[in-house]
């Protein structure tokens, strides 16, 4: 399943308590993209996640030199200091539709030859079924994810209307 890695507090420790900056401490984020609802088991979603994150633990270090348990932070308990958020989860709070941290399904930037493109907002891929609202976040589909291509197309297509009006 494609996945982004990276390492947050590397470029911004003070998401970090003190004491965990003093221990040298570090967050590491790692998500799938995309991943839909129908892989969640909802009447087993505890079971499913530590699966998962044992996965997870188990990918990355199959690409290092060291195992990553080695360093993983662990609660008084001895259980890995690990989160783990499925679709349903980003569904339910913050309340993104789907889970998707794209706001809705990714579509191909490109316009098929057949698509009509009559507005600036079917032009720049920032149309919603409400002439007067244009989607400016990460699923807008000429840009979206986190690049702020949405925004940037939703104020060309208002200019572009503005102009001719």
């Amino acid at each position: 399943m494609p996945a982004e890695i990276y390492c947050h507090s590397l470029t911004d420790p003070s998401i970090l308590s003190p004491g965990l900056r003093e221990q040298g401490a570090h967050t590491l984020t790692v998500f799938t993209l995309q991943t839909p609802h129908r892989l969640i088991d909802h009447a087993r979603p505890d079971q499913q996640r530590a699966r998962w994150e044992r996965a997870v633990l188990d990918s990355i270090s199959s690409v290092l030199a060291e195992p990553l348990d080695d360093v993983v932070l662990r609660d008084p308990s001895g259980r890995p200091c690990v989160e783990t958020r499925t679709t349903l989860d980003l569904e339910r709070s913050p309340g993104m539709p789907g889970g998707s941290i794209f706001h809705g399904p990714l579509d191909w930037p490109f316009a098929d030859d057949d698509e009509p493109l009559d507005t600036p907002a079917a032009r720049w891929g920032v149309a919603t079924d409400d002439p007067r609202i244009l989607l400016c976040g990460a699923g807008s589909r000429r840009g979206g994810g986190v690049s702020g291509l949405g925004g940037l197309h939703a104020a060309q297509a208002v200019l572009e209307t503005t102009r001719r009006g």
